[in-house]
């Protein structure tokens, strides 16, 4: 199959079905514009840009129509598309002249009006300003971000550096945007994600930890916030990159600190949580204080069982959305199966997601399988499954 130029690869479905009017006003972080569109249609959004005149001094209009494969919008014109019916809007980079001018009601050009037709109808705005420190710093530019805020404008800063209030990553404002977009939706709830590994001292500079990239862990917490979730994440020891856009996430990176956080995180309000983590089975008995010493011939660690999360929040969490994760090896699929409703059943959970060892990092071998309370597996291809199956769970509220 051949691959275009203009193609991007998906990454997800938060924006699929959803009409986007962009816009694109002057300043040099223009320049970022094809980044941000592309990233849009990575997540499946249908776009219509509008891009002010001075926005075209600093970035074509063809370059902003390949990056969105869309209609741009460059000057008034009799189909007048911008006053359509939208789902949301994104201006990014928003210069201060546009978001004062909106807040004023000044209709000057395509965009001012969409942007008044959106306020009649309460439409989701996101605006990315980008300016001079001087100008970000000025009590005006304070009292035009508080009052679009009340209006229920989402105003999204970036970064000082270099004297500038530049704009965040493309995949973050993606990202903020995809989860406003979503919030309003029915059946949003309040989610712990647990991820990582845990690591247990032997002493002060050695220890034991089982394997867990925590990758699973952030993409379904990645997922549950770009549809509107409020997702907080307690995390262990991991290898990749924590997502910059997640609102809340505690380390703990030893068992008995994990459980700690998600007792005290039970208090809240929480309906849903996903159980990712790799929780030590067995924990060092008595850690030795300082650093035992080196080439002393063998050393003997005395390993004792450690409590079992899932297990130790049963009666606490009672009544809310349980979803664990129960990694096997070495054995059928059907006792697998087995295994995973057994889990259920002792622990109270919603649904197990259960994997062999040797099928991680298989593309012929599916990702898992979803065990349900009434002992139904469904089989997970791939991590995009994964999530859309753990998503639908949590919002259906089972």
């Amino acid at each position: 199959m051949s691959v275009r130029d203009t193609d991007v690869e998906r990454k997800g479905s938060s924006l699929s079905g959803k009409r986007i009017l962009v816009g694109v006003t002057g300043g040099i972080a223009a320049v970022d514009t094809v980044r941000l569109l592309r990233e849009m249609r990575r997540h499946g959004a249908e776009m219509l840009v509008i891009m002010t005149e001075s926005a075209q001094r600093v970035i074509t209009p063809l370059a902003v129509e390949w990056a969105s494969q869309c209609q741009v919008i460059t000057d008034w014109d009799g189909d007048m598309k911008q006053l359509e019916d939208v789902d949301a809007i994104l201006v990014a980079p928003a210069t201060r002249n546009t978001v004062a001018a909106h807040l004023h009601g000044m209709q000057q050009g395509p965009l001012l009006m969409a942007l008044s037709a959106a306020r009649s109808r309460e439409t989701h705005v996101l605006m990315v300003p980008s300016m001079h420190a001087d100008l970000a710093d000025d009590p005006i530019t304070d009292d035009i971000v508080e009052r679009l805020r009340k209006e229920g404008i989402d105003v999204m800063w970036g970064d000082l550096e270099e004297g500038k209030r530049k704009t965040p990553n493309h995949e973050h404002i993606v990202a903020r945007f995809a989860h406003g977009i979503h919030s309003k939706s029915v059946n949003r709830k309040n989610v712990v994600v647990t991820l990582g590994g845990t690591y247990s001292p032997i002493d002060d500079v050695r220890g034991i930890q089982n394997t867990s990239s925590g990758n699973t862990g952030y993409a379904i917490a990645d997922d549950l916030y770009r549809y509107g979730h409020d997702v907080t994440c307690v995390v262990g020891t991991t290898s990749v990159e924590q997502p910059s856009w997640l609102p809340l996430c505690i380390h703990a990176k030893q068992p008995d600190d994990m459980l700690a956080e998600l007792k005290a995180l039970a208090n809240d309000d929480i309906q849903a949580w996903v159980h990712t983590a790799a929780v030590l089975d067995y924990v060092v008995d008595s850690p030795a204080e300082g650093k035992l010493a080196s080439q002393q011939g063998p050393l003997e660690v005395q390993l004792v069982e450690g409590p079992k999360h899932i297990q130790e929040l049963k009666e606490k969490v009672s009544g809310s959305t349980r979803i664990g994760f129960k990694l096997e090896t070495g054995i059928k699929q059907r006792d697998l199966i087995h295994r995973a409703a057994a889990q259920i059943e002792l622990s109270g959970m919603t649904a197990v997601v259960a994997n062999r060892l040797e099928d991680i990092g298989d593309p012929t071998k599916p990702r898992g399988y979803l065990v349900d309370k009434q002992g139904s597996h469904f089989v997970l291809e791939n991590q995009f499954e994964l999530c859309d199956a753990l998503r639908t769970i949590i919002e259906r509220g089972d």
